[in-house]
């Protein structure tokens, strides 16, 4: 998220900030022009809570946070102008997922885990426009082969952030050039990974609006351009959705978006609504609360992540909009995690609380009929969060700046997500250890009218 910057995980820390500040300006501003109507809808399905036959317990990464060995691209290239600065983190070589990826994938299988999400570098496997790097296609041949031996679908994200450092020197998303590399590339991936018989699950883009305001923090775009730069975007996904379909027409296909206290209907408006129409379910980030009682955001945007204070319960809310601005459409929560800063919580809140809270709160959205299909936890290991590592979302923590064997270390989440989806849920009698907050900003008023209730029916997960 941001600052409000959500991104793939809250708000972003030291010389990122920037960019959620400017993904608000431009999109405030936005409310001002004419734009598709937003989807209707403001009542709960009526129709009866129905477990999903295969729901997805998933963890997620991403390739430039985690991989290491990173080609180059307009993050790599951000990263080494900004980072001898000591603006922000060096990257390095990240968690080396690149190479670990068997260890890891392990762990991810040994909780119980049917999917885990992924994105493929696009610099890595196109580093000039038209050539495809076939070693580094036989690598994810191989992690992706990986991923399905352990019984766990591949959630691939086709750009998460991240795009070749040559496109950057022809105008990166701004033009239409970057539609038809994106197309192309979109189509090379989804026949060789998603085609028939291949349980592949598709993100075109992780957030949009994000995506955008890191852009604008890089300077490549001006907050002026979000029109634009989304309209080209919205293009590069119809393509990817397509050539996902192409490959095989029962894929299913989303486009992730950041759920953020009061704006979230302004997003829905300038993307999700242009494209709602070919994305097959609502792909859903959920990371920081607003509250009357709950202002503590704020140390987020000075990377003070550890005095952040989790809000569960706002996945029902998230959910819930969703849920009914989007009636025809399955809901996966793509993201959903808990910073520490540097492994510490100044609150001492267990990632195993957070967890559970949040499956807690998932079920009830379930049995008060909203249709949710998946749930993958942001994130498996501790990663570079786009400038500093003191941010840690990880099940398995990693201190890549001061361990060199960058060793996996379990946190207390890795039972905590074993055991519920060993359990298809929580018991019947567990109720949420972290306090409700007053008066959550994502739905004021009726936030404040009818909260979430702790106390009502549940629907097992299986």
């Amino acid at each position: 998220m941001t600052k409000l910057n959500s991104g793939a995980h809250g708000f972003r820390p030291r010389g990122l900030r920037a960019a959620g500040a400017s993904v608000l300006a431009a999109a405030c501003s936005l409310v001002l022009l004419p734009l598709a109507p937003a989807s209707a809808g403001s009542l709960p399905p009526e129709e009866p809570a129905v477990a999903p036959s295969h729901f997805h317990w998933g963890v997620a990464t991403s390739g430039f946070q985690v991989e290491g060995s990173n080609p180059d691209s307009n993050w790599k290239r951000y990263v080494d102008s900004t980072a001898p600065t000591g603006k922000i983190d060096p990257v390095n070589d990240a968690v080396d997922f690149w190479n670990r990826y068997p260890e890891d994938i392990q762990r991810a299988a040994d909780m119980g885990v049917n999917t885990f999400r992924l994105s493929v570098e696009w610099a890595r496997i196109e580093p000039q426009p038209g050539q495809y790097d076939e070693e580094a296609l036989r690598h994810y041949d191989d992690i992706i082969g990986t991923i399905r031996a352990h019984g766990m679908t591949p959630m691939i994200t086709m750009v998460h952030y991240v795009y070749p450092g040559w496109l950057v020197d022809h105008g990166g998303f701004m033009t239409e050039e970057a539609v038809e590399h994106f197309g192309a590339f979109a189509d090379l991936i989804a026949q060789r990974w998603g085609g028939p018989g291949k349980d592949t699950l598709w993100v075109t883009f992780n957030e949009p609006l994000v995506f955008f305001g890191h852009e604008v923090e890089m300077g490549n775009v001006k907050v002026t351009d979000m029109p634009r730069f989304l309209d080209y975007v919205a293009r590069a996904h119809r393509l990817g959705y397509e050539a996902a379909h192409r490959a095989n027409p029962q894929t299913m296909v989303t486009t992730n978006e950041a759920f953020l206290p009061a704006v979230t209907g302004i997003a829905d408006k300038v993307l999700l609504d242009k494209v709602a129409d070919q994305v097959d379910f609502i792909g859903i980030d959920y990371y920081y609360g607003v509250a009357l009682n709950n202002l503590t955001a704020v140390h987020a945007a000075a990377a003070d992540f550890g005095r952040v204070r989790p809000q569960p319960e706002v996945i029902y809310d998230a959910i819930k909009h969703f849920g009914t601005s989007y009636p025809d459409k399955p809901i996966y929560i793509v993201e959903n995690g808990m910073p520490s800063d540097n492994g510490q919580r100044a609150d001492g809140v267990e990632r195993s609380d957070f967890v559970k809270d949040t499956i807690f709160w998932v079920q009830r959205a379930i049995a008060d009929g909203y249709n949710v299909i998946g749930y993958n936890y942001w994130s498996l290991v501790d990663n570079y969060e786009w400038g500093d590592y003191t941010p840690r979302f990880g099940l398995y923590q990693v201190d890549v700046l001061s361990d060199p064997s960058l060793e996996r270390k379990a946190t207390s989440g890795v039972d905590a997500y074993r055991e519920v989806i060993e359990q298809g849920g929580l018991p019947a009698d567990y109720r949420p250890v972290l306090p409700l907050a007053f008066c959550s900003a994502s739905t004021i008023p009726d936030s404040c009218i009818n909260p979430p209730d702790p106390n009502g029916p549940r629907q097992p997960i299986r």
